[in-house]
């Protein structure tokens, strides 16, 4: 229940202070949302697993961001940064469905 409270928080902040983000960052800021969708759809999948494991959460957070971002930035190193950014998108768009095709089976029993 905290976590949710913080995220609303987290959200209802971000849209009252509108921050902006500095130019040289703005190409991880999606595939770090992505990331963090990832960490989050499969925190709730855990849960309804019975697995669910704070500890967990947040190092799969935390992580999940940092390599998203760190694969963005070494594919701009290398040159072809939309390439692997798009290999990112595709690989933890692929975990969110799976994730959330099984929330749909816990939530609805089909």
């Amino acid at each position: 229940m905290l976590a949710v409270i913080g995220l609303v928080i987290g959200v209802v902040a971000g849209i009252l202070l509108e921050p902006t983000v500095p130019v040289g960052l703005q190409p991880y800021l999606p595939i770090a949302l992505i990331a963090a969708l990832d960490a989050l759809f499969g925190a709730v999948r855990a849960h309804l697993d019975g697995v669910f494991n704070d500890r967990v959460f947040v190092v799969s957070f935390v992580f999940n961001v940092l390599i998203a971002a760190f694969i963005v930035f070494l594919g701009d190193q290398l040159g072809v940064g939309t390439q692997l950014s798009t290999a990112v998108v595709v690989v933890l768009g692929i975990r969110i469905f799976s994730n959330a095709a099984s929330i749909r089976r816990h939530i609805f029993r089909a």
